[in-house]
């Protein structure tokens, strides 16, 4: 068996780390996607063959052909390596193959599992496979020798099923992707159960509903309301840090801002110090940088800041706004303007009523189209829904001489240029705050 590789959909943030991930240890890996994004541009030029668009033409010598979620039966790739014979895996399947033989560091969550994970690589030596991009390292995936493997493990698909985890950290189980799990919630909390107990080490943010019930299973708890103290944020060379003390063990400062980061540290540190000294664990967490598109701050002067962050799930949004209007205060900016891309139409379906609850405190709305993922389009009434607010609505906006420019039907509506405003959302929102596209 040769040791080339090819990855259907390389252009996905979670494929491209594995790609990059298996090319580091001497595998030659080639890729296809349907348009060229920066991320097939980056892989190019670390030296990966991407192909723009797929076909049946890609599918040449390889031994191994991994596909993303996304991609269909009738992909012609797909179709191809059938036809050829060739070991099809998806990307769920990939994962033993992938992760052998190391100790990992496996983090899930319905939120904060990318926060955290980047945490956990900034004071735990190891490679690096998460599914957003750490400022850090500047990329979804770092290399090193070492047998330690920092992994995001996802359970959108239950693919952290086929993970086996050294440490597992949970963030919390808020019942999320239940179109995969049928909308059965035993079904659901029971992949959870069954990760959680294949690792030797658990952490665990004991306050979530569903973690707290798992008494039976030994673990390393966080209750954050008695465990977290004292947080607040504080400016550092104008950067927005979040400073707290956990437990006994002292003051901690970590970048970012909000109640959820001071979480999603506390259990980096309380799996970390299970591995290096609490005083290495202190200092090295300072390293953290923040991940691209959360509360990534893209602009800032006296009159505005704007910011990308990837919230679009209700919970995480409203977590976000309330960092947001932190941040704004601290700064002296005196307003707060959301634009919202809502992603998937499922997912703002199912989760209508909270979504219509979490931007409360913001000063103004705007609301893009909804971001697509593979889904027969349905309507769903947002000027109804969302009418407490006056949302304003916009096909797409553009950042221009310290600007954000709204735009509808090609022509500008709106442009704000004073306060913070944050984008939030899943889809291309974030190539459109940074006028990529």
């Amino acid at each position: 068996m040769s040791n080339k590789i090819h990855f259907i959909g390389i252009g996905g943030i979670g494929l491209s780390a594995l790609a990059r991930f298996l090319h580091k240890n001497g595998y030659e890996i080639s890729g296809s996607d349907m348009k060229v994004s920066p991320i097939t541009q980056r892989l190019q030029e670390e030296g990966i063959k991407v192909s723009i668009p797929q076909k049946a033409e890609n599918i040449t010598d390889q031994s191994i052909v991994i596909y993303s979620a996304a991609v269909k039966a009738d992909n012609p790739e797909i179709v191809a390596a059938k036809e050829r014979g060739m070991l099809l895996l998806s990307r769920k399947e990939a994962l033993p193959f992938i992760l052998k033989g190391k100790k990992l560091f496996a983090v899930a969550g319905a939120h904060g599992k990318s926060t955290t994970s980047a945490m956990l690589a900034s004071v735990i030596e190891g490679s690096v496979i998460i599914g957003a991009e750490s400022k850090q390292f500047g990329s979804n995936m770092h290399y090193t020798d070492g047998e330690n493997l920092i992994f995001e493990a996802d359970e959108s698909d239950a693919s952290f099923l086929n993970t086996n985890p050294y440490i597992a950290i949970v963030t919390n189980a808020e019942p999320e992707h239940m179109e995969f799990y049928h909308y059965d919630l035993e079904r659901f909390y029971d992949a959870y159960r069954t990760f959680i107990k294949k690792a030797k080490i658990r952490v665990l943010n004991a306050e979530d509903p569903f973690l707290s019930t798992l008494d039976d299973i030994e673990a390393i708890r966080l209750y954050p309301s008695r465990d977290i103290q004292q947080i607040k944020t504080v400016i550092i060379d104008d950067e927005p840090y979040t400073s707290f003390i956990l437990k006994d063990l002292g003051t901690f400062e970590v970048y970012g801002v909000g109640e959820h980061i001071a979480i999603n540290a506390a259990l980096t540190i309380l799996a970390a110090i299970t591995q290096n000294s609490l005083e290495e664990v202190r200092t090295n967490l300072r390293n953290y940088r923040g991940i691209r598109k959360r509360f990534d701050i893209l602009e800032k002067d006296s009159r505005h800041v704007l910011i990308d962050d990837y919230a679009h799930h209700p919970t995480e949004i409203e977590a976000t706004i309330k960092s947001a209007r932190k941040y704004a205060r601290l700064m002296g900016l005196k307003r707060v303007i959301a634009i919202w891309q809502p992603h998937k139409y499922s997912r703002t379906i199912d989760n209508l009523e909270k979504f219509k609850e979490c931007f409360a405190g913001i000063d103004e709305l705007v609301i893009l189209p909804v971001y697509n993922v593979g889904e027969e389009p349905r309507f769903i009434d947002f000027e109804r829904h969302f009418s407490k607010y006056h949302p304003l609505f916009a096909d797409r906006v553009m950042p221009e001489g310290g600007s954000l420019k709204l735009l509808r039907d090609a022509s500008q509506i709106k442009a704000f240029d004073e306060g913070l405003i944050i984008g939030l959302g899943a889809g291309d929102i974030t190539y459109q705050l940074r006028g990529v596209v």
